[in-house]
């Protein structure tokens, strides 16, 4: 069972590959970034942070008063499920605006290089230009 999820696993890959190949032959520029150094670089990255550890703290409190409260196991792990669920979806919004200023730096540096497809390092085995210092100048611009 397990082997055959792993080969399932690798024969995706080398299907992606495969395909991300023959494509890339048609683009004139591929490009890669290393997305994780880009949001640790963004200026807005500690500060965001601080403020969802606030907020998870928090919510921590709330909820720890909220499930002493309950005498049911079960509705104690439902309501920490949803308190869970809450923050995580708080974090995603304080997170998006960071998000979307990688997005739009990363899209002006590629047009600024002539870069036709920018894709994470981490799917890169071979070649292209590493564009990660210059979207990090680009983030600093704001």
């Amino acid at each position: 069972m397990y082997f055959s999820k792993k080969l399932a696993v690798v024969m995706a890959v080398s299907l992606f590959t495969a395909f991300f190949t023959a494509n890339a032959a048609f683009a004139d520029t591929i490009g890669f970034v290393n997305s994780q150094k880009l949001v640790l670089q963004h200026p807005k990255f500690h500060q965001v942070q601080e403020q969802i550890k606030t907020m998870n703290e928090k919510k921590t409190k709330e909820a720890k008063e909220a499930i002493d409260k309950i005498a049911d196991e079960q509705k104690k792990v439902q309501e920490y499920q949803n308190r869970r669920q809450d923050a995580a979806q708080e974090e995603s919004k304080l997170m998006a605006p960071i998000f979307k200023d990688v997005e739009l730096a990363i899209r002006k540096v590629a047009n600024a290089k002539k870069v036709n497809v920018v894709v994470d390092e981490n799917a890169v085995f071979y070649g292209g230009i590493n564009i990660t210092e210059d979207v990090i100048t680009e983030l600093k611009k704001k």
